[in-house]
């Protein structure tokens, strides 16, 4: 586990993170397919918080992209960088986040992130920012969705209907299970929609989540859990 301090100059402020936001949204690289669904290495990356203790905990978790087995893993645990704005939630995760996936010991491959990437106020969510800090493939799949508008997809497997904001599609919600609700994909940094989806489908072939998000969620509560024990 790697113990992560908050970075010299991170931002403190909301105006401060919202300049960031602005910079950094405009290396966002959409015209690129990524890596084919299935193929290589991919990564699940989540947080868990003790708000009262000041803790949050990351965890990466690296598959087999066509097994789903898991490669290799690794947590961070630091204080919390910035306070809780809606909007603004990557400034509370990134640092932890950039700490585990450097404690890996293999390329993490495409990124998937427990949020959101342009389905985002500001059309740069989590997936975006650390896709363009790290260079990497990436995309976010989202339980909820957030403050768009969706028509239900049908319900087969694998049925869509785009996110929208406005005329806007920002992702789309993913049917990965039949008849049960959907997730809400978007394209974080590198990747397109169709391939995004296809790679959510790839890794959810039991469960509404996929098998990244799962296991990085059950590795970062164990490392809170540790953390403050």
């Amino acid at each position: 586990m790697t113990t992560v301090r908050i970075p010299a100059g991170w931002p403190a402020t909301e105006e401060q993170a919202r300049a960031v936001q602005d910079e950094l949204r405009e290396r966002v690289v959409l015209d690129e397919p990524g890596p084919p669904p299935g193929s290589g290495q991919v990564t699940g990356v989540d947080v868990a918080y003790d708000d009262e203790r000041d803790v949050v905990a990351a965890a990466a978790v690296v598959l087999d992209a066509a097994r789903l087995d898991v490669v290799a893993e690794a947590t961070a645990v630091g204080r919390i960088s910035f306070p809780y704005v809606p909007g603004l939630l990557a400034f509370r995760e990134i640092p932890t986040v950039l700490a585990a996936l450097d404690a890996l010991p293999c390329p993490p491959g495409l990124v998937v992130c427990d949020g959101y990437g342009l389905a985002h106020p500001r059309r740069f969510g989590l997936a975006s920012h650390l896709g363009v800090l790290t260079g990497l493939p990436t995309i976010g799949v989202a339980k909820n969705p957030f403050t768009f508008a969706y028509d239900d997809p049908d319900a087969p497997r694998g049925s869509t209907s785009p996110l929208l904001a406005g005329t806007e599609e920002v992702g789309r919600a993913l049917r990965t299970r039949h008849a049960v609700k959907p997730v809400f994909v978007s394209v974080g940094h590198r990747m397109s929609l169709d391939n995004a989806c296809a790679h959510t489908l790839a890794l959810s072939p039991a469960y509404r989540l996929p098998e990244t998000t799962r296991r990085a969620d059950a590795l970062c509560r164990r490392a809170l859990r540790d953390a403050t024990a």
